[in-house]
């Protein structure tokens, strides 16, 4: 089973780069090592971070912290989910 967990911040004015860079850091020094780790920046200086598990939904799997107060403007949003399917594009070509 492929868990992924969504890490999502919200930087505070101007410090986007700077929680990205965060982000980074803290996702490098997980005890253990994901399938996968993408980083993703949205408008409004948002940062989003997925990494994939080969585990269970319900095991203990190592989080994002949460950041130093003065990066971000409001708390930080964690979900997780399960793979249900990974799919080809419609054209056959390859997505990325």
């Amino acid at each position: 089973m492929t868990v992924t967990l969504m890490w999502e911040a919200a930087a505070a004015e101007g410090r986007g780069p700077e929680l990205l860079d965060w982000a980074r850091q803290e996702a490098a020094a997980l005890a253990g090592e994901p399938r996968r780790r993408e980083f993703l920046t949205a408008p409004g200086d948002r940062v989003l971070v997925l990494t994939w598990w080969d585990a269970p939904y319900a095991a203990e799997l190592p989080e994002l912290a949460d950041p130093p107060a003065e990066l971000v403007r409001r708390p930080v949003h964690r979900w997780r989910f399960v793979s249900v399917s990974v799919e080809p594009p419609a054209d056959g070509t390859r997505a990325g």
